[in-house]
Order: structure tokens, then C-alpha cells, then sequence
């Protein structure tokens, strides 16, 4: 609409101006993950953000790995994390880039500084490093080898590359300020020895840059205009800064921080999934319990699910926590016009007609999605005996109870009144088998205006029930823990309950895995793309259909 006001974040706000201002010509953002873990829905956030920037100012998104550490890298995180970031919809086309790419241009780099008299070689060990750093509210001291010669410098560097001294024994420095109010800017280290096959350089390299001075020299060579990253990082943009000016890009980028998305109750810390998936308690990186995207992925989540809780929770400096309800109120809202509504009986006993005949197998139209009449109509067979759900039945009702019991009439959704007028128990004492008479009369659609129920149920045909497992999920530790404990004593018991033979009505056997369905009365639910066959369906449930969350 004309004159309709546009609200734009922080950041949207200060690429503007930079625009504006010829700063820059055309916007760059990326993602630069460390391919040590697979990424998890706070990651998601960083995806959509500098990914939607990218394509707001059509400017161009980057996917670039930051494998500057080879020791917690591996090639099954970087497929996994391709496999992410184009699931969430970031296009980066043939934009990915790996830190390991810019070694040589690194090494130029630390060369120039050197040069200018800007880094020097140190021979103090990490806790000596660590001893003249200083505090707070001390200034640090400067290390004894802070004023070799360039000339000594260079030669030195050039030995650390040759492999000439030992893992630790020396690192080069940057010559900033020991006095410096920031920590980050007493003479940080910038390259260690490491001897360490690397996966994309092999043994080409045995010196390694530091994060803080690599990830401001790959954002430089790649053209990035703005360093899109979350708040634990301000502390270290005076030496991004510091970085990107003595190395005289013309073009430096721009750093800028945001709050990070943080989720109630949810372990996100990769240190914990990590052990979790090595012991043997959750079933690798993408157990549905887990908050990886792969994880969610496999749940039945969608990307598009993600984006609009995202968007939610805004983009602030603001750190601050988003509730898992939120999150589900999103899965909720974008499935409610997509996933087909089918019957499924998750704790099954059988529904016997008595009066209904032996050999008769009627078809019923039922509406794929009441909401949605694109989905169409699908036919459903109805016969003698049926499976329905155990809590939909009851010996000795309380009061306000309207589905079966002794007595009582309900409709079949779908079909017909039924009512109850007998049941059988096995020697334990369970009920297993529930008898009743059905009205002909009554068939749903038929413009029947007798009586009245007060109670409907669901159910699925015992000749065409297709058996499957249905895995019902719930937080991983109890609820109100945010810390998984080392000894595993705060697990939730019912993270994960398996129901074996469900009994889930005809539709369901030509289910593909990744498949999304409303079961009705249970929630959203989708065939695992692990575990789930033709002969032996599994599904996991997404989200329950009852939700705490309203949005503001």
C-alpha cells in the first residue's frame, strides 16, 4: 500500500546508510560455520539472516567453512551442513568457499604485518601467554621477544612454516597494545605451530592462523560488505578492525552483531549432543530429540516452520530466550493447510458391530483437509471390525466423559452412531474387544437430523489397518533443566516412547519417507526418513495439536 511504513531491523538500518553513503556498491553477507558438529536451530538464525539480507538487496550470500582447525573437522560436517543450508532455502549457487582456501593469502598477510614492524614471533608458552596478559583491571606486560628485529621475525616465521621447531614452542604474535582496556588487543596470538593433516590441505601446512585474524582476511578476499555475526564477537571487532586496516584492504568489511537465538529447556551446546551421540543415548546427530537442523529435519519440521519463527523472534542486540511453544506454534500454523488429516489409532482395541454384516465393506468420501479443499476427498472402507483408541472407551465413565461406554451412543467420524452394549476382558482384567450396534440411519452425509451425540471418535478399518510404529517425542531433560548433567540423572524418562502396532487406516501404505500428516486427535506426524519402509512404516510425531502459545 502507498505511504504504508516498512519496518526494517538494526542491521537492514545500517546497510541502508551504507548504501547511501557509496560505502559500498553491492551487499555480500555469509555464513561461515566450522565444520566441527552439525548445525542446530541457532544456526538458523545466521542462515535465514544473512542469507534474506542478501537477497533483499540482491547482493550475493557466501557459504564458506571455517576450517582453520583441523583436529575437530571432519567431511561429514561439511556434507551435512551443505545438506542444511539448503534445506532452510539460503541460495548461495556455486558460493562455497573453505577458509583453508586463503592459507597462502593468510600467510601473505602475517608477512606484511611482520614487515611493518606489526607481529612478532614469541617463544613464551601458552601459560606464560596467559600469565602477562594481565586482568581486567591490570594492564598485561609485554613479552620479552616483543622487539626482535623484522629481519629475525622473518626468518623465524619462515622456519615455523618449514617444520623447524616443535608444536608450541613458538607463535607469532600481534604487536597491538599490552595496556589495552580489551583483552583481545594485548598482542594476540595470530598462528600457531600445529602439525595436523588437514582435510582440504593434507600436510601441506604445520602453522595455523587463530580465528580473529583469519575470519576478518577471508571476509576481505571474498568482498564481504558486512561480517554478520552474534554478540559474543563485539569484544573482538576492535581487532577485526585492526586487522582488515594494517592489511590495507580497499574495501574492508563491516562487522556486526546480534543477539543469538536461544531456546528454553534445549540442549544446543555441540560438546553435549556430542556425547550423548557417543554414548549411545540418542541415535546419532539427527535423533528427533535434539535441536540440530538435521535432527528437525528428520522430525518432519519444515523450513518454512523455521523461517517464520525466526521471524518471531526478531533480530535485536538484545540477548534473550524464545520458548520451545513458540517454535511449535509455527510447525502448527504451517501444516494446518498443507498435511492431510487421516485416522490413526496409536493404542489400539478392537470395535466389534455386531449388527453390521460379516461380509460388507462399504467405501466412505472423506475430506483430505476440511480447511483446505485443494487436498480432495480420499475414500476410506469401513467394515464389521474396527480398531479405536483404548482411552475412547471406558468401563466406568466420569462425568463429562462422551466418548464409549456401557449404554452409550457416540458417531464414528465419518460413519455411523454406534453404541456400546457390551465388552470383553482377557484373564488380566483389560478390556480387549468393545461390542456395539450401529444405526444405518445415521451415515455421516446422509442429512440425518434424529438424535443427537455428544461425543465423536476416530477409527480405522481392522481388514485395511496397515500396522506401523509411532515414536512420541518429548524434551530430552526434565523440564525448567537447561544444562545436561554429565551423569545423564536429569534425562527425561519419556523423551522417547515407542508404540508398536499402531493401526493407522489404508491410505498410509504408500507413504514415502518425510511424508507429513495430521493423525486426527493426535497431532502432526511424519514417516521417519531413517527407519521407515514400505513393511514396516515408522512415524515420528512432529507436534501435538494442542498449543500454550499465542502470538503477540
Amino acid at each position: 500500500m502507498e505511504g504504508e511504513v516498512v519496518s526494517k531491523n538494526f542491521i537492514e538500518q545500517i546497510i541502508d546508510k551504507d548504501l547511501e553513503e557509496g560505502t559500498y556498491k553491492k551487499i555480500v553477507t555469509r555464513f561461515p560455520p566450522e565444520p566441527n558438529g552439525y548445525l542446530h536451530i541457532g544456526h538458523a538464525k545466521s542462515i535465514i539472516l544473512n542469507s534474506g539480507i542478501a537477497k533483499k538487496y540482491n547482493g550475493t550470500f557466501n557459504l564458506r567453512f571455517d576450517d582453520t582447525n583441523p583436529t575437530k573437522e571432519k567431511s561429514e560436517f561439511v556434507d551435512s551442513i551443505l545438506e542444511d543450508v539448503k534445506w532452510l532455502g539460503a541460495d548461495f549457487g556455486d558460493h562455497v568457499y573453505y577458509a583453508s582456501d586463503y592459507f597462502d593469502a593468510m600467510y601473505e598477510g602475517a608477512i606484511k604485518l611482520i614487515k611493518k614492524g606489526k607481529a612478532f614471533v614469541c617463544d613464551l608458552s601458552a601459560e606464560e601467554i596467559r600469565e602477562y596478559r594481565g586482568t581486567l583491571k591490570e594492564p598485561g606486560k609485554e613479552s620479552p621477544y616483543r622487539n626482535r628485529s623484522i629481519e629475525e621475525n622473518l626468518d623465524l616465521f619462515e622456519r615455523m612454516k618449514n617444520g623447524e621447531f616443535p608444536d608450541g614452542s613458538k607463535v607469532l604474535r600481534a604487536k597491538i597494545d599490552m595496556a589495552s582496556p580489551n583483552i583481545n588487543m594485548r598482542d594476540p596470538v595470530i598462528y600457531r605451530i600445529a602439525r595436523m593433516t588437514h582435510h582440504n590441505t593434507g600436510d601441506k601446512w604445520c602453522i595455523y592462523p587463530m580465528y580473529d585474524f583469519a575470519h576478518p582476511i577471508e571476509d576481505a578476499v571474498e568482498g564481504v560488505t558486512h561480517s554478520i555475526c552474534t554478540l559474543e564477537f563485539e569484544d573482538h571487532r576492535p581487532l577485526y578492525d585492526w586487522v582488515v586496516r594494517e592489511l590495507e584492504f580497499e574495501v574492508p568489511p563491516k562487522q556486526i552483531e546480534f543477539a543469538k537465538l536461544y531456546l528454553q529447556n534445549v540442549i544446543t551446546g555441540k560438546r553435549y549432543i556430542k556425547k550423548l551421540v557417543e554414548d549411545g543415548v540418542v541415535d546419532g546427530w539427527d535423533d528427533p530429540r535434539l535441536v540440530s537442523i538435521s535432527a528437525l529435519r528428520r522430525k518432519g519440521v519444515t523450513p518454512e516452520a523455521i523461517r517464520m519463527f525466526i521471524e518471531l523472534s526478531g533480530i535485536s542486540k538484545a540477548n534473550s530466550v524464545s520458548d520451545m511453544a513458540m517454535l511449535e506454534y509455527c510447525i502448527r500454523e504451517d501444516l494446518r493447510m498443507k498435511a492431510k488429516r487421516m485416522m490413526a489409532v496409536i493404542d489400539p482395541i478392537k470395535l466389534v458391530i455386531d449388527n453390521y454384516p460379516e461380509d460388507q465393506t462399504e467405501l466412505l468420501d472423506v475430506d483430505n483437509n476440511q480447511e483446505n479443499e485443494e487436498l480432495g476427498v480420499r475414500q476410506v472402507s469401513f467394515s464389521r471390525e474396527l480398531y479405536i483408541e483404548r482411552e475412547d472407551f471406558m468401563e466406568e465413565p466420569p462425568k463429562k466423559y462422551f466418548r464409549l461406554f456401557p449404554g452409550n451412543e457416540v458417531r464414528l467420524k465419518n460413519a455411523y452412531f454406534v453404541k456400546c452394549t457390551d465388552f470383553v476382558k482377557d484373564d488380566n482384567g483389560k478390556v480387549v474387544e468393545v461390542h456395539c450396534t450401529y444405526d444405518p440411519e445415521t451415515r455421516s452425509g446422509s442429512g440425518f437430523e434424529g438424535r443427537k451425540v455428544k461425543g465423536t471418535i476416530h477409527w480405522v478399518d481392522a481388514k485395511t489397518a496397515v500396522n506401523a510404529t509411532v515414536r512420541l517425542y518429548e524434551n530430552l531433560i526434565q523440564e525448567g533443566d537447561e544444562v545436561l548433567k554429565d551423569d545423564y540423572s536429569n534425562l527425561n524418562p519419556n523423551s522417547l516412547i515407542e508404540m508398536k502396532d499402531c493401526k493407522l487406516e489404508a491410505a498410509f501404505a504408500d507413504v514415502k519417507p518425510g511424508e507429513r500428516f495430521q493423525f486426527l486427535r493426535h497431532g502432526y506426524f511424519c514417516a521417519d526418513s531413517k527407519d521407515s519402509t514400505a513393511e514396516k512404516p515408522v512415524f515420528n510425531r512432529i507436534v501435538s495439536l494442542k498449543s500454550s502459545y499465542r502470538p503477540k
